[in-house]
């Protein structure tokens, strides 16, 4: 049985409590509070939802989900916290860092959500492991503001299992929210793991929707706002419920492989591999894990179709998938099974890397050259083909040509 605190309740007879700020004109009360005032946005078509509530709640994290997001381009989080993009309702976002109010102000926010006071539906997004409040001594693990009436920390844990019922949808924002990730490694003294596995297999929220999983340390930006927008046009009722994996990760991000679009790929098809960090070649040997890790930074980019391990010479250590960090340790050596799979591809690949040099070389020849010495001052040596190469051309060119009667 989860146990949330320890910690002893607070003489609050010492400290009257200061009123609740409840007046919605005021720029310091809660949001679900000052929300009511705001007009509808009437200038676009935004669907049958006007505004949704996105509760952004962290537990053991570095911040750096909150970084990425901030980063994201398609579509701005600016322009959902405006209501800016057609079909999206606006979003009212309880962030510890964005949000104006403060202290008991802040947390009202969450009471009323786990009240089912508010006046739109809300999805909640968790950042960082969930640490094991039971393991905390005397302490507490994950602190986000008391209650009012006792003095009684209340844990992150606890408002998660408070509102997560009456939630549209919970998205669990990067592997450490998503699988554990490092708070989660072998021997960690706080029993840390993921969303999912705290709120279990049978969890549906009111939509009926599983855990949704936008894994990543941190993960691509664009990724969690796409997977966000995606669950808005549900909710508004303009699109279909999105395609998750049976791991709850959107299907359209994390089916493919890292190494499938990386643009060292071809690299590894001809046998070719780095030797050290800054060669172009493919980064397997240097211990890259692309081949068997699902992520989409190499095509995406990490920040506005820009930057990502691979496009920038690093290599992929497996921060997406449920295995990260144990399974994929020692970071920077080469992986077991590099040996068989490099060893074939040196193989296969310097046999197939060789004819299509043979190719290329013919391919670069007009027909007027077929015969002749390139008339470029560039040229250093003779370049047309001869002996067996001259035969392999002319054969390559009959079965190319075979049906149109003659040969290039």
């Amino acid at each position: 049985m989860v146990q949330y605190t320890k910690v002893p309740d607070h003489p609050h007879n010492e400290n009257p409590l200061l009123p609740l700020i409840t007046d919605p004109a005021d720029p310091l009360a809660p949001i679900a509070l000052r929300s009511t005032l705001l007009e509808p946005n009437t200038d676009q078509f935004q669907g049958p939802l006007e505004k949704v509530y996105l509760f952004w709640i962290v537990g053991a994290s570095c911040d750096g989900c909150t970084i990425a997001v901030t980063g994201a381009t398609h579509p701005r989080l600016e322009d959902l916290l405006l209501g800016r993009v057609p079909g999206l309702p606006r979003v009212e976002l309880i962030h510890t860092v964005v949000s104006v109010e403060s202290g008991p102000e802040w947390t009202e926010n969450l009471r009323m959500a786990a009240a089912g006071e508010l006046d739109a539906p809300f999805l909640i997004c968790w950042e960082g492991s969930i640490m094991d409040e039971t393991y905390s001594g005397d302490g507490y693990w994950m602190g986000l503001g008391e209650d009012r009436e006792t003095g009684r920390q209340i844990t992150s844990l606890e408002w998660l299992d408070r509102m997560a019922p009456k939630a549209a949808a919970v998205v669990a924002v990067g592997t450490c929210a998503t699988w554990g990730g490092i708070p989660a490694a072998a021997n960690n003294p706080t029993n840390a793991k993921g969303v999912m596995d705290h709120l279990g297999k049978d969890y549906r929220s009111t939509l009926g929707l599983p855990v949704v999983n936008v894994p990543g340390c941190s993960p691509v930006g664009d990724n969690i706002i796409e997977t966000a927008a995606a669950a808005l046009l549900f909710l508004n009722g303009l699109a279909p419920l999105p395609e998750f994996d049976e791991l709850g990760r959107p299907a359209w991000l994390f089916t493919e492989t890292v190494h499938r679009h990386c643009p060292r790929a071809g690299y590894y098809e001809e046998g070719v591999f780095a030797e050290e960090y800054g060669d172009k070649e493919c980064l397997v040997e240097l211990g890259c894990w692309g081949p068997v890790v699902q992520c989409n930074i190499a095509e995406r980019g990490i920040v506005d179709g820009h930057g990502g391990c691979m496009n920038m010479g690093g290599i992929c250590i497996g921060c997406t998938m449920p295995g990260f960090p144990d399974k994929f340790a020692p970071f920077y050596a080469a992986p077991p099974g590099s040996f068989l799979s490099g060893t074939t591809s040196r193989a296969v690949g310097g046999f197939i890397r060789r004819v299509r040099r043979l190719t290329m070389h013919d391919k670069q020849r007009s027909v007027r050259w077929q015969d002749d010495e390139l008339p470029s001052g560039w040229a250093r040596y003779k370049t047309q083909p001869v002996g067996a190469e001259k035969a392999v051309h002319r054969f390559y060119s009959k079965v190319q040509h075979h049906n149109d009667g003659g040969s290039q």
